[in-house]
């Protein structure tokens, strides 16, 4: 019995082999991971598994019960013969991977099989293998998850019903019980043991290449981020050399290109002698994947070097897309086409993917800023008019009364205005530009209030070199003589604040006026509150301008207190570069 046992477990290894083979077909893996399979799936599964436990029967040992004698392989059968066999694992594995179906049909296909070899035993044999497909049929029913235990148990449980129902059909009886006595425990541990192994053997298979596949996507999804910077500036000579570079340090190729549709935009490695920068793309290979927008392995002949000395034999060639069009490719040249293996070609079309999708958002970032600077000009358009039709009618009213002051005026109107547009067609100018702005417009504002307005300055001059959104300071203050002091008779004051505090520069305009209704306070700066005296677009589209190129920290901040005055200020870095 014992060296039964061990013979068993050595023809084992033949099991070890077909689970191997198994691991390669498409239906083991969806049954592993208990993923739904059609009716052509399962057909193949049942075949399969039919076929495997036919070689259990034939790599089983023939026992014959008068002699008691042991047969090292199965051949047909008389009647004094029996098999011990590891028949039951193929059908055990079928059921509990694939349900009564694959159960049922792979142990139909092993019975007929082991019946037609004859033996006294041929009947019981032939009903016990559809009997197995059955039992494991029922535990893949409850519990989709078998642990390597529970395949032990069950082998082992089929083998021993297979014993029983000799028991109960085989005759005669006596050989039966001889039969049962030799070879029944032996048979039920080495089902049991040969079900185990061979569920961890595909198991195991699976989950390694799993574990590299993720390695691979975690090392593509790592490239991806050390070439955002880079790529998220666009497909350009630059940038396509610093992602070169940095996917040469990180994948074992001999050499990595990007092109765009018509040019070589880089190439870091090897023969870069032969492979220029924007040297124009000559091979068919190159042009058919920017054609066609798939993956594409291509050998020395094709890659795009005609030099005999050439170091590069193969390339593997991935598109860049960007809005679903190809615009560039990603090139992979290695020395032999043997160093192409298939996880090669999946990190390879994982990384055109997400240097894909990286492009994608550095044309949509393009459009953003580009809307971005329209809309600010556009707010900045918006204030320009604004005090223009102030301005206005204050020279309008100085034409009859001081011809003198009126032609000054228009020459300091003339000056301002030319400032302004100026402005309008920069993103930034510094503090002092747009001080002098704010002057030249209180130069005309003085006119208008005649003694009435004193204006005083509070100017950091260290700090008038940073930047800042053009059209800033000036709708503040307009706003305060046009909101803030309009009613007051006599002793108006606007104060103008420029300082550094601590990490930033604080810019304030302070008047002395009636204050602001406090149920306004919420709306002033974001929605445009309409009012008899004005369009509510002053202190609006400063803020904007001001969140939107500085931050939500540069906000504009309103400070009021009812017939006291008014404070709006608003902070930039001290740390921004001087213009």
């Amino acid at each position: 019995m014992f060296e039964l046992m061990l013979t068993m477990l050595e023809r084992l290894g033949i099991l070890v082999t077909i689970a191997f083979i198994l691991t390669r077909f498409r239906f083991s893996r969806q049954m592993i991971q208990h993923e739904h399979i059609g009716p052509r799936q399962q057909l193949l599964a049942i075949l399969f598994f039919g076929f495997f436990a036919i070689i259990g029967t034939y790599s089983g040992l023939t026992f014959n019960a008068d002699s008691m004698d042991f047969d090292r392989w199965a051949n047909d059968l008389n009647q004094d013969e029996a098999l011990a066999n590891s028949r039951v694992i193929g059908i055990i594995i079928a059921g509990l991977l694939g349900g009564y179906k694959v159960g049922i049909g792979a142990g139909l296909i092993a019975g007929v099989h082991r019946y037609s070899m004859g033996g006294f035993t041929d009947i019981a044999c032939g009903l016990s293998a559809i009997i197995a497909g059955i039992v494991a049929g029922a535990f893949y029913r409850k519990n989709k998850h078998i642990s390597l235990t529970s395949a032990f148990f069950i082998g082992a449980l089929a083998e021993a019903i297979q014993m029983i129902i000799i028991l109960l059909v085989a005759q005669p009886f006596q050989k039966a019980l001889t039969l049962v006595e030799m070879i029944g425990l032996p048979m039920i541990l080495a089902n049991g043991i040969g079900s185990a192994l061979f569920l961890l053997i595909i198991r195991n298979v699976l989950n390694e290449e799993e574990k590299i596949g993720a390695l691979q996507t975690q090392k593509a999804l790592r490239l991806a981020e050390l070439t955002l910077t880079h790529l998220r500036k666009g497909l350009y000579v630059e940038s396509a050399k610093e992602a070169c570079t940095i996917l040469y340090r990180e994948v074992q190729a001999s050499a990595i290109a990007i092109t765009d549709q018509e040019r070589i935009l880089a190439h870091v490695g090897l023969a870069q002698e032969h492979h220029r920068e924007l040297t124009p793309i000559q091979t068919d290979a190159t042009k058919r994947v920017i054609q066609e927008g798939r993956v594409i392995v291509a050998n020395h002949d094709e890659i795009q070097c005609v030099h005999d000395d050439c170091p590069l034999h193969a390339v593997v060639i991935a598109p860049l897309c960007q809005r679903d069009k190809t615009i560039g490719t990603l090139k992979f040249y290695f020395r032999s086409e043997k160093e192409i293996t298939p996880l090669v070609i999946q990190l390879i079309t994982g990384l055109s993917s997400l240097l894909s999708n990286q492009l994608d958002i550095a044309e949509a970032d393009r459009a953003y800023h580009l809307a971005k600077e329209a809309e600010i000009k556009a707010l900045q358009a918006q204030i320009s008019p604004h005090f223009l039709f102030n301005s206005l009618n204050i020279i309008v009213s100085l034409i009859r009364t001081d011809q003198k002051k009126a032609r000054n005026l228009l020459i300091a109107l003339s000056h301002f205005l030319r400032q302004n547009l100026t402005g309008t067609t920069e993103q930034w100018i510094t503090l002092e530009q747009e001080l002098k702005h704010v002057k030249a417009y209180l130069s005309i504002e003085e006119a208008r209030f005649v003694d009435k307005l004193r204006v005083i300055y509070d100017i950091d001059e260290q700090v008038l070199g940073k930047p800042i959104p053009p059209l800033t300071l000036q709708p503040i203050v307009e706003n305060a003589i046009k909101h803030g002091i309009k009613d007051k008779e006599r002793n108006c004051e606007i104060s103008i604040i420029i300082k550094q505090m601590d990490q930033d520069i604080l810019v304030s305009v302070q008047d002395n006026g009636r204050g602001i209704d406090f149920s306004k306070y919420p709306k002033l700066v974001k929605e445009k509150v309409m009012s008899k005296t004005g369009t509510g677009i002053g202190l609006y589209n400063v803020n904007r301008r001001l969140v939107m190129m500085l931050g939500e920290k540069s906000a504009l901040s309103i400070n009021s207190k009812q017939n006291e005055g008014t404070t709006v200020s608003f902070t930039i870095s001290a740390s921004m570069e001087e213009v």
